[in-house]
């Protein structure tokens, strides 16, 4: 999920208005604003259905490059399952869902404008979805299939794309909204082949800490890095990463209203639900007001820049106090 302070920063709301005789696909688009008017759960859904056909705990992926052609072609078929589970639409009488009382079927495509559709949802709405990793993109809007929108099919089973010069009536819900970050296959190569050369889960993660600071960490690149059904247990205090790399000054928060207190005061990225971010610090002088920090153990702590000294770090406690 998104954190909290940064949701609406994190997506932009599709603009373009819905044909105005067209009442059923403003009630969807109306429906589907109301159940996530910031975009955050459907983006959550995404990010976690990319992150469950990579199955990194097992398989230890994290680019969509890496899939079978037979599990990219089921991304679709879970995209539109994880949809209907998270928003708990009620099940179509000719399409996949119905939203707001209206049949709408549900077409997603990791390829823009790549959406496959079927004939008989010729004169239905489609809900059309997209999302591309490597970009750290996705789009979703809803559209009245016309017959003379789309390209002739030469398939086997007869499903037709929609002509890139009629992409414009496509009613953005949300277009071109940020899809939350895969770290993994976002950060450099070099740091990455660091995390992966070590043997053991532990030490993995905590390479990944180590490298990656100030940045946004997802459980399910924890659970890839790690590859152990305990992973997060090498996360925690008492033996995992937030206990060794204390010893180096970095602390690692996570998504407890505490933590993200802390995030907010050192001025770095909030972590959100399911989601850890770790930063150095070093004490500094609490009545210099130019710098952010935060008071824990006794001291006044700043992130730290690559000249201050590396000293063990605070223990994050349960409360913290402002400046």
């Amino acid at each position: 999920m998104f954190p909290l302070n940064d949701v609406s920063a994190a997506v932009k709301i599709g603009t373009q208005a819905a044909p105005r005789d067209d009442h059923e696909l403003t009630a969807v688009r109306d429906e589907i604003h109301h159940l996530d008017p910031h975009g955050s759960r459907f983006a959550a859904v995404l990010r976690d259905t990319i992150d469950q056909l990579l199955n990194g705990e097992v398989t230890g992926r994290y680019d969509w490059k890496k899939l079978f052609k037979t599990e990219k072609t089921h991304a679709g078929t879970l995209v539109e399952i994880n949809l209907q589970r998270e928003f708990k639409f009620r099940d179509g009488v000719d399409m996949d869902y119905q939203i707001a009382n209206v049949d709408v079927d549900c077409k997603y495509s990791q390829q823009f404008g790549g959406w496959m559709i079927p004939p008989e949802a010729i004169g239905h709405l489609c809900l059309l979805v997209w999302a591309d990793d490597s970009k750290s993109l996705w789009s979703a809007g809803v559209i009245r299939i016309q017959r003379e929108w789309l390209n002739s099919g030469n398939n086997r089973d007869l499903k037709l794309t929609i002509k890139a010069e009629h992409r414009n009536k496509i009613s953005w819900l949300w277009h071109n909204a940020e899809l939350p970050e895969n770290v993994l296959l976002h950060m450099k190569s070099t740091d990455r082949d660091q995390v992966f050369s070590h043997n053991s889960g532990q030490a993995r993660l905590n390479e990944l800490f180590r490298l990656v600071q100030h940045r946004r960490i997802g459980r399910n690149v924890v659970r890839t890095v790690a590859q152990q059904k305990d992973y997060m247990k090498r996360v925690r205090g008492n033996g995992g990463a937030r206990s060794a790399l204390r010893r180096e000054g970095i602390l690692i928060m996570g998504d407890y209203a505490s933590h993200q207190e802390i995030a907010k005061q050192l001025h770095v990225p909030v972590p959100g639900e399911g989601e850890f971010v770790s930063v150095r610090v070093a004490k500094a002088d609490p009545d210099d007001s130019t710098q952010p920090g935060v008071n824990l153990d006794g001291y006044f702590w700043k992130p730290a820049g690559p000249d201050d000294p590396v000293e063990e770090g605070p223990l994050l406690p349960k409360h913290t106090t402002s400046r």
